[in-house]
């Protein structure tokens, strides 16, 4: 049976990630250095570190900020010991500047992922997902709860968001099977909306008339650093956000090329977290 090694294994997409795998029948090692705050379904092998479970191993997920600095170490150790398929968990606009990119400054390294297993040896695919569904959860779940308007910048910068249960389906697929192997998959949600449209969205759903207040960049800028944010960070989602506005956010359709089905749209991933919201 091919087991495959998940790190990252408690995030938003590698818990879904584990559970779509345990349900499809396959051995799954699951890193994770706190199992006891994350169970997982009983025949799902929880190990402390990458190493510790990369033997005999069919695959490996790949998830940088999980992995941090032993990321290039993991993908030798993985060469090693005779893994065949590494799937890496990139993102949509890996080429682009490092200022344009704030996952960076959270630990994300989407280029270097990437290229560590393009130039592995291996069988690789690398997922490039857009901004994820639950990002919107973090930044205004408080702000719906206490009220009706949402605070925010750009009020008509542009994102196609992706659930992300659905980055993890296409990953499920992408460790399974082999008509992905030496493609860089660009993922989206349905459709560009913008920031004042995924507003309008959440509102429908939760049934209450929501608004979205654009403020000044600057002062957000303030505000991300004030909550402990580094500035590099708030720089990088500025800009990104601001590139946005004139331009709608790429829309591709390769989640329902691979899964056959449409991919899940921004309402779906409100009304499944609904309670996030205070209503």
């Amino acid at each position: 049976m091919n087991t495959i090694l998940v790190t990252g294994a408690t995030g938003n997409v590698g818990r879904p990630l584990v559970n779509q795998l345990a349900e499809a029948g396959v051995q799954v090692r699951a890193v994770t250095r706190a199992p006891d705050s994350a169970p997982f379904p009983a025949d799902v092998e929880v190990v402390g570190s990458a190493a510790e479970g990369i033997h005999d191993a069919s695959a490996v997920f790949l998830n940088s900020r999980a992995l941090g600095d032993e990321l290039a170490t993991v993908v030798d150790l993985a060469r090693r010991a005779g893994v065949r398929r590494l799937v890496a968990l990139s993102a949509i606009n890996a080429d682009d500047d490092f200022s344009r990119q704030p996952s960076r400054f959270r630990g994300d390294r989407n280029a270097e992922v990437e290229q560590h297993a393009v130039d592995s040896g291996l069988e690789w695919v690398s997922l490039r997902p857009t901004v994820f569904a639950t990002n919107f959860f973090g930044m205004w779940a408080a702000q719906i709860r206490a009220g009706d308007v949402i605070n925010g910048p750009y009020a008509q910068a542009s994102t196609a968001p992706i659930v992300d249960a659905d980055i993890s389906a296409v990953a499920v697929h992408a460790l399974l099977r082999d008509d992905l192997v030496g493609r860089k998959i660009p993922l989206t949600g349905p459709q560009a909306l913008t920031n004042a449209e995924l507003v309008d969205v959440i509102g429908d759903v939760l049934g209450r008339r929501l608004r979205y207040r654009e403020a000044p960049p600057d002062l957000v800028r303030r505000r991300f650093i004030d909550i402990g944010f580094s500035a590099e960070f708030a720089d990088a989602y500025m800009a990104l956000l601001e590139a946005t506005v004139s331009t709608p956010a790429l829309v591709t359709n390769e989640v329902e090329k691979i899964l056959g089905r449409p991919p899940q749209s921004f309402g779906d991933a409100i009304r499944s977290h609904r309670d996030l919201f205070g209503n």
